[in-house]
């Protein structure tokens, strides 16, 4: 399974409405977790098992919780039985089929 998901809190104490330190408690978790993962600007994805990826993304969480009143949380998934190695490997075939499309184009 991949998984992207971003969590944020709302309701904190920040004056200027950065929530950069409760999303590093949280890329924290994921990073501390060994699985296979990627943060980005706006979303951090992970891949491993069903119990795997929703308990990182629980435990991850929880680590924003102290830093505001309520907690955001957006997950989008890819489940497909039987392929690991898929979050760098979906990133390769895009990149493939663009190499192939500019090759063509010429």
């Amino acid at each position: 399974m991949l998984a992207a998901f971003s969590v944020a809190p709302s309701g904190g104490d920040n004056p200027d409405g950065s929530v950069h330190e409760a999303v590093a408690a949280a890329v924290k978790v994921v990073r501390d977790s060994g699985l296979p993962n990627r943060t980005t600007s706006m979303f951090t994805e992970l891949e491993g098992t069903w119990d795997e990826v929703f308990g990182v993304i629980k435990a991850a969480t929880e680590a924003v919780a102290p830093f505001g009143s309520r907690i955001s949380l957006v997950v989008k998934a890819d489940i497909r039985a039987g392929y690991e190695g898929e979050l760098e490997a979906k990133v390769d075939r895009l990149e493939a089929a663009l190499d192939d499309r500019r090759t063509s184009e010429v």
